[in-house]
């Protein structure tokens, strides 16, 4: 992987289908906390997301597709393929995105897409992470980011770091916790691969240089 210095922004493309509140969090930490990354294009997967909004108030450009355009997965990834090429993304960071990319984008950006996955991976895959975790009674639960591959969840993981389950807590109040954590994980893996220092081993180990 390319280096990036700390003061040249790390481009990167987001695919979200709802709400967007990681694509904000990136958007407040690069107003306020001066995060080396420009957003430069986001890319929903539906017309009705509330992050198409947050992009535009933020005068990001933005790519809508719809489920039409789904139904040749492929041919979509093609049209997602070509949007971040042309706007410049170096990463993709899939931020609340609920499809599942074919090798169309994966081999465009090998090692260069991210995903965030509410749970310890590989512990609690799937769409439904925090029930699952929640509905089993486990003590500890967390937070992965890693990059996606052709499998399911089970791509080399970047970073995680753990969430306590307590005794009161309910679905809503783990969730909102989690979801906390997910802000804070996703802004300290872009920074460091906006300062280079991300790496994955010929034993698919990602290593992060201090």
């Amino acid at each position: 992987m390319s280096e990036t210095t700390a003061t040249t922004p790390l481009k990167i493309g987001v695919l979200l289908s709802g709400s967007g509140t990681n694509l904000q969090a990136i958007i407040d930490a690069i107003d306020a906390d001066g995060l080396p990354v420009e957003i430069v294009v986001v890319i929903s997967s539906r017309p009705d997301a509330y992050g198409i909004t947050r992009a535009e108030n933020a005068n990001i450009p933005v790519v809508v597709l719809n489920k039409d355009v789904y139904a040749d997965s492929e041919a979509a990834d093609e049209r997602i393929v070509t949007a971040l090429q042309e706007a410049g993304a170096e990463y993709v960071v899939m931020a609340g995105y609920m499809r599942k990319l074919t090798p169309v984008v994966l081999r465009a950006f090998p090692d260069k897409v991210l995903n965030l996955h509410p749970a310890l991976l590989p512990a609690f895959k799937g769409a439904h992470a925090i029930q699952d975790a929640f509905d089993m009674g486990v003590k500890v639960t967390g937070v992965t980011v890693h990059f996606a591959n052709e499998e399911y969840d089970k791509g080399p993981i970047i970073a995680q770091r753990a969430v306590e389950v307590f005794e009161d807590d309910t679905l809503d109040t783990l969730e909102a916790r989690i979801h906390g954590v997910e802000h804070g994980l996703y802004q300290q893996v872009l920074r460091a691969l906006a300062e280079g220092r991300i790496s994955v081993g010929e034993d698919r180990k990602v290593h992060i240089r201090a």
